[in-house]
Formats: C-alpha cells, structure tokens, sequence
C-alpha cells in the first residue's frame, strides 16, 4: 500500500511523552507529546515539535523550563484527559488527577506516576513561521523510579511498559516497547 507522504505516523512508531510546564501566574499545565528526539551530540539535550497555539509551549517561551515526563501504559486515561484543548486557567494535574511531584531543578513540577523525568531549561527555539516550532532543551535533571529499574541499572521495559503510538486513519493506537531476549553492544557498530 502507497502511502501519503504527510501520513508517516501510521508507520514510524513515536513515544509519547507528558510535558509539564507552569506559566508565570503558577497555573501548571500537562500536554502529551509524540514527536520527541533526544540529540546525538551533545547528549543532554533533547527536542520536540510544537504546533503554535499551545500553552505548553507559550509556558516555556516565558519561563524556558519544562518536565519531559514517561508515562507507561497505565497513564493512557490520564494522557487522553491532558490532550483536550483546555482553556489557559485549567490546572490539568487537577483535571487528569495526578500527582505533583516537586521537581529538583526547574519550577515547573513533574508527574509521579511517571517512570521517569527530565528536567529541562531551554536551549534554543527553531520556528518556521506558521507551521511549527522545535524545541531544544538542556537536561539539567534526570531520574528513573527505581522500581523499573533492573539490578545492573537497565531499565526493565516488562515492568516500566513505557508509553508509544502508532497514527492510524482516525486516532492512534497505544503501544510499548517489548524486550525481544536479544542485546547488542555499541561496540558492534565500530568498524575495527
């Protein structure tokens, strides 16, 4: 089956992520995210794309810090409840019925019932005019709940079910990353 090319969501898998932010009034808002990257070099940062009329990303704009929350596949309620289009005094912790959890180096709080969460400050905004803003953002903070954690420190994807999504014709379907018994080391790829 051909494809347009505007639907390549229905075939690149994309994690989803909760962005936590406040604005300067201390109104504190959630808003899931698909389409994140971490960037290769160097490796604190991290990007995302925003559509403009977002609260999200008007917070960052004026305070230039977020949380970058993981959500498992027990959050998708929650998720689905932060993705409407509240209106700008809507606290939606409140509304999703989730829990703060203070944060250690940015303003904006974090969710508890997350797997993990990265603290973040801006680095850089790229904009294309009327289209579609990137976000850039330096990791000043990083944690995982120990409880998803393995013995060496790996994650365990059987217990952690990290949130991802496939776009399909008329919504996206919900997914996790399964552990498939077999690992490569980063060595493999050097050409000796």
């Amino acid at each position: 089956m051909i494809l347009d090319p505007s639907q390549r969501g229905r075939l690149l898998p994309l994690p989803v992520v909760l962005i936590s932010t406040v604005d300067r009034s201390g109104v504190r808002n959630i808003a899931p995210y698909g389409n994140v990257m971490p960037i290769l070099r160097p490796l604190d940062l991290i990007a995302f794309a925003s559509w403009f009329r977002r609260d999200t990303l008007e917070n960052i704009r004026a305070t230039e810090e977020f949380v970058i929350n993981i959500p498992s596949i027990d959050l998708v309620d929650a998720v689905m409840i932060c993705s409407k289009n509240y209106p700008k005094d809507v606290d939606e912790f409140e509304e999703a019925k989730l829990t703060v959890r203070e944060s250690e180096k940015v303003k904006a709080p974090s969710i508890a019932e997350c797997i993990g969460w990265m603290e973040c400050v801006l680095e850089k905004e790229v904009v294309e005019e009327g289209k579609y803003a990137i976000i850039i953002g330096k990791v000043v903070y990083l944690e995982v709940d120990d409880q998803y954690l393995t013995a060496d420190g790996a994650i365990d994807l059987e217990k952690a079910r990290p949130l991802s999504m496939m776009l399909g014709k008329d919504g996206m379907q919900y997914t996790y990353p399964r552990q498939i018994g077999e690992e490569r080391r980063y060595a493999e790829m050097s050409i000796r």
